[in-house]
This record gives C-alpha cells, structure tokens and sequence, in this order.
C-alpha cells in the first residue's frame, strides 16, 4: 500500500476515533486502537503520531491538547470537540444561494483551486441543491477546470500553504529568469498571491534579507522545511500583502523614478479606468491626458505604453524618454531589410528527471489538501445514502466530486478500511457490476454524516472565487453570504495566506451591467472600441455569458447583426447600457462551448501563422508562454503565433520593445515597421 494512503487511513482513522470517544484520550491509547499506529515502538510512534497532528492543524482540523502540571509529554490527553470537525450551518437565503449559483456560472474557464471549490460547494450546501447541479448551470461543473501547472505545481502550493499556516521556513530551488540560473533558496513564506492565472509567494528571503515575490511555476524539486522546529518565524505586523496585488507589472522592483506618459483624447478614457489606480492621471494638452506613473522596470512600462499605439508616448524623465526612443529605432532597425540570424542551436538536453529520494523515511509524502477533503466529503455523499437506505449511481458520484471511476473506486477501498481497531468500522461501500453503490454504514458512521468543517483550502477556494468574480455582479449580490462564510470559519481565509489580485483591467461597472442583461435575458447596448481598426462602434446583442479569458473578462453574445457569436472584451467597452427589450436564449448558441476558444487560452483562431524571432535577452520569457519553432546558438529563438488581424500581431510585437521581429509573413512584418516609424515621429513631436 502506498505511504499516502497508508497515512490518508491512519489520519481518518485518528479522527474517528477521537470523535467517538468524546472524551480526552491518552497518546497510549491512540497507539494501542487506531489503525495504522498499532505495533509501533514507542519513538516511531511519537514520530509519527507529532507528524500527523501538525498535518491535520495544517489542514485546519485542530485537536485539543490537555497537558499535566507537571509537563510529561507520554501524560497527555487529546481529543477532538465536534465544533472543529464539524462544519456549523450556514443559513444561507434562497438569494443568496441564487448569486452565489449566478457567481459560479462565471468561472466557466480556468480556475486554480476547482477541486476544492467544488468540495467546499458539496459541503455548504449540504441538504439543499448545489449550484453545481442547478438545472440552469448544467455545464458548469464540466466547464470548471484547474489551472494549468501539472501536479508539480499541486503539490508545491499545498506545501506552501502548509508552511504558511505553520509559519515553517522552507528551502527549494527557482530559476530566476533575468540570470538564467537555478539556485537555492530559503524563504519565511508569509503569503500567496494569485494574479493573472499564476501564483506568486511574498517572503522574506534570507539570502537578500527582504522580501521578495516567487512565482511557484519557477520553483524547481520539491519544497522542504528548512528545520525541524514547530515554528521558524513570525510574519511582521506591519506586511501587507495587498500593497503586492496593487501594483502593475512595471512597479516590482526598487523604485526608478516616476513615468509620465501622455496619452491621446482617444483612449484616455481606457487608461483613466484601468490602469489610473496605479499612479495619478492630470490634464494634458488638447485633450490629452498625463499619466504619471512609478516605475521599477523601465522596459515594462515602455511595453505598456507601446502596447497602446499611436495614441500614447512617454514624456517624462529624460532617460525614459530616450530609452523608449532607442527601443522603438531597434524594432525599426530590426524589420528593415531581412534580419540576420545566428546559427541553430544544438539540441537541448533533457532537464533530468526529478527522482524520488531512495531512502523511504526521507520522502516527503504529505497528503494533499484535496484529496484529503475529498474523502470525508465521499464519506458524507456515502453515510448519508446509506442512513437513507439509497443505492447510488457510481456515475452520479463521480460527477458530484468530479473524480474518475478509477480514482472513486480508490477512494472507496480507502474508507472501507478506516477504522480504530475492534471491529470498528465507519462504512462499508460495495460498487456492484450495475453501476450502483451499496452502502452499509457502521456504528461509528456518524461522525462523518455531517459536513465537515472546511478545511484550509476549500475556504480559500470558495472565498477566491467569490472575490474573483463578486465586483462583476450587482451590487452586493455575494456580500451576505461571503460574510456568512466567513463567520463559519472564524476568520476570513484571504487573510491567512492568499490574495486575489485584480491585475487586468478595473472593468467592475460594466461587468455589472453586463450581469444584469445576462439574469434578465435583456439586449445589451455596447459602446466598442475595436483597436483592430482604430474605431468605436455601436452594438445591440444578445449577452449570454461572461468568461473570464487569459486577457481579461469577456461577454459572450450573439450578435443578431452578423447573426454569428461574438465576443467583447470589457476592457474596450467604453460603455454598456441594458435594453428594456428582452430575448428569447437561442438554443443553437452554447455559451460554454463557444468560449472554448481564444478568450480562455489566448490563442486566437489558426487562420494565420506568423514566425516571431526573439532576442537572447528575452527568450527565457518567451519559452515560458509561446511554442517555440526553433533555437539558435546565441540563445535567441523563433516562436509561431497564429493570428487572425494584422493589428493584434503588432501590437504583440511592439510590446516586446525590440526583442521580437516578425519573420513572415512579409505583411506583418511591414506593419510592424510602419507603426515603429509612425511611434519615432509621435515621440519626437
């Protein structure tokens, strides 16, 4: 048997039977009945025994520890109070359950904590139907999927948060993108940052003696405590961890100086709204407007601002201004004439295959948060059938907890076996040749009918998620119930080690609008800048769902005047208006099926491939995001993008600030240089 499972049982097993007891226990006792520590001398068991009660603490199962007066460890009594198993009830109001259903159908997409979200949804609305399985939300609990990064990155973020709860410093190895070099690290983990689809650790890193931000994708082998001691560290009173999730991406880092950028009457509206948060905006001339900005990254503000066309150039300091103009004659210099390339690379080695160490005992084989909350949420689905004396459907089941036949059937044999000895047993589940499952609870099954309280990450999920997506519904819609979970749990679970960052654009109010046309099946009036073209529009279309894409929110529609589906960035929607005229839903047009495409992924329909070198310098980054089509043997290489219009390929482009030329096809290269010339005359105005 696998030594995850091996502890799965054990730890089940533990809070069994402190649940049962109800009483205070001794560590002799728990070695003599409960599966798993039986036959264990009494140093292994003193490991071990230590090693799951930091694990369950961690996992937010706390048990109660009586010590004697005069401090002998092997007198200690444990038990567990059923108020920290058990979840309390939330009452939530039939609206609140209706936003928080409404809420949820937005996550259609990516999200990075989906398993735990959908566990702690079976958990909160136990005895009432789940938003999950709401008629109106069919597709919803297909179209929820985790976020990319594999089971490497699942693994590294549970040991984190771990390590965040129990304040424990941790050692890994990162590669750090600007020296191309893997090293050691050790950190005192303070925080989690969730932004743009990736995650991100605030610590304090011992080797610089400041903090400094992780991206959890660049950490490479496994995370390990540093020491063996309960606690490392304290986190400081005065971090917080909300300054990091309002920064934009050019203001991490020391302190440069402050950008000012001018900006055209064109799209001073999008950059007052958006990105007006991040410095202070004040009149220009005719019209314009000035954005002064701090900066710590001079390249990625100059990407910022390039990024915007010809309705934008910086003004301000002095060595800004040049470095711009010097990176807008290298995209010039580098798309005149044809480019010269190095020589192709060798092939790259395989990076070696991460190996588990050989010696058993040294394994880190800490159960993950997921898989744990899913068995107790199974032994309630399981319990309560059976109490009613119902057969499941093995097919049922598996949608409930999204798990496969395979992984439910495991999951089974795991609770079949946990129990504290003597016969004590909390459930027997048969899964018969039909496809039904047969439950048979025992005397002790009780301890699991009830929802379990959640556990750290299924909070963080849910609470994520609410605050993802809770500024894009009406006013107030998820406040009562985000506050009525937080008052289940005694704390706010965003405050204890993560942070949602809204790092795309401030597109609350017309996400709001947008929201409300959805509910209420209303046209929606859309005022559209299309930066293909360089235009507004105006557009009356059938809104059926908002999808949060790799860049920013998107309304799905069906746009009766090209009688087609479109989709609509919020951040170019200069304004949005609700109809009085309704519309009857289409059924030929299948909102999560239509967003299936480029909103999520980023990757526009294949009509066009360009081929995109990229310098040296830059590179790292781009291996990180784009399908690389060949590597030469100064480090630079070329990537292929598809895309549809001529106008998002240079905008691309020009982003890259001279580290990126268009290859072929021949036009797009010509585009990018005819905007690289019309940006050297703008700055030079």
């Amino acid at each position: 048997m696998a030594k995850d499972t091996e502890k799965l049982i054990r730890q089940l097993s533990l809070i069994s039977y402190l649940m049962a007891e109800r009483r205070p226990v001794t560590a002799l006792e728990i070695r003599r009945d409960v599966e798993g520590y039986s036959g264990m001398n009494e140093d292994a068991f003193a490991r071990r025994f230590y090693a799951d009660r930091a694990e369950l603490d961690a996992l937010g199962i706390n048990l109660t520890v009586d010590k004697p007066a005069d401090g002998a460890a092997e007198q200690e009594n444990y038990s567990l109070r059923p108020e920290n198993f058990h979840l309390p009830a939330i009452a939530f109001t039939d609206e609140e359950l209706a936003s928080l259903q409404f809420a949820l159908s937005l996550l259609d997409g990516e999200f990075a904590y989906a398993e735990p979200l959908r566990l702690a949804l079976q958990q909160i609305s136990w005895g009432r139907p789940s938003p999950l399985q709401s008629p109106d939300q069919s597709s919803l609990a297909l179209g929820i999927t985790a976020s990319a990064g594999g089971h490497d990155l699942s693994q590294r973020l549970a040991k984190v948060e771990t390590a965040i709860f129990r304040q424990k410093t941790i050692t890994f190895e990162y590669f750090t993108m600007e020296r191309d070099t893997t090293g050691a690290r050790k950190v005192d983990p303070y925080h989690l940052l969730f932004r743009s689809g990736q995650f991100y650790l605030l610590g304090r890193s011992h080797e610089r003696d400041a903090i400094r931000v992780f991206r959890l994708s660049r950490m490479r082998g496994k995370v390990a405590y540093a020491t063996k001691a309960e606690h490392d560290f304290k986190r400081p009173d005065d971090f917080d961890p909300r300054s990091y999730a309002t920064r934009a991406d050019w203001q991490f880092g020391d302190d440069l100086g402050v950008a000012e950028i001018a900006v055209g009457e064109r799209l001073a509206w999008q950059v007052e709204r958006h990105f007006g948060r991040y410095g202070e905006i004040r009149p220009g001339d005719d019209g314009d407007l000035v954005f002064a900005t701090p900066y710590a990254s001079a390249r990625q503000v100059i990407s910022f601002v390039l990024g915007l066309g010809d309705h934008a150039h910086v003004s301000g300091p002095d060595e800004l201004v040049a470095e711009a103009e010097e990176r807008i004659a290298l995209i010039e210099e580098r798309h005149e004439g044809e480019l010269e390339l190095a020589k192709p690379a060798a092939a790259r080695p395989a990076p070696p295959a991460e190996r588990e160490d050989d010696d058993p005992r040294r394994r880190d084989t800490a159960i993950r948060p997921e898989r744990f909350a899913r068995l107790v949420t199974l032994a309630s689905i399981l319990i309560h059938a059976g109490r009613a004396g119902e057969r499941l459907q093995l097919t049922d089941v598996c949608e409930a907890i999204q798990v496969t036949e395979a992984e439910l059937r495991e999951d089974v044999n795991v609770l079949n076996v946990v129990n504290f000895g003597g016969g004590s047993y909390v459930l027997y589940a048969e899964i018969h040749d039909d496809g039904t499952v047969e439950i048979d609870p025992e005397p002790y099954a009780d301890n699991f009918d009830r929802p379990a309280r959640l556990l750290p990450v299924e909070a963080k999920a849910l609470v994520a998620a609410i605050d993802l997506i809770g500024d894009h519904l009406p006013e107030g819609a998820l406040t009562g119930a985000r506050e009525k979970i937080v008052a289940a749990l005694g704390a706010d679970p965003l405050e204890q080690g993560l942070q949602v960052a809204d790092a795309g654009a401030d597109d609350s109010a017309v996400a709001r609008v947008v929201s409300k046309a959805i509910a209420g099946r209303k046209l929606l009036k859309l005022d559209y800048y299309k930066a293909n073209e360089d235009e507004f529009s105006e557009r009356i279309v059938e809104p059926y769902a908002l999808v949060n894409g790799r860049e920013g929110w998107y309304v799905a529609t069906f746009d009766p005047e090209k009688d087609d589906v479109r989709h609509f960035r919020l951040d170019r929607v200069r304004h949005a208006e609700v109809q009085r005229k309704g519309f009857t839903p289409r059924p030929e047009v299948n909102p999560a099926a239509d967003v299936e495409g480029w909103p999520k992924t980023g990757e526009v329909p294949a009509s066009r491939t360009a081929r995109v070198w990229i310098s040296p310098e830059r590179a790292r980054w781009a291996r990180e995001d784009r399908p690389v089509a060949q590597e030469f043997a100064d480090g630079s290489l070329i990537v292929e993008l598809s895309f549809a219009g001529t106008d998002w390929l240079v905008r691309e482009v020009l982003k890259e600030a001279g580290d990126a030329a268009v290859l072929e096809p021949e036009d797009a290269r010509e585009a990018v240089l005819a905007a690289a010339q019309r940006l050297r005359k703008l700055a030079r105005a």
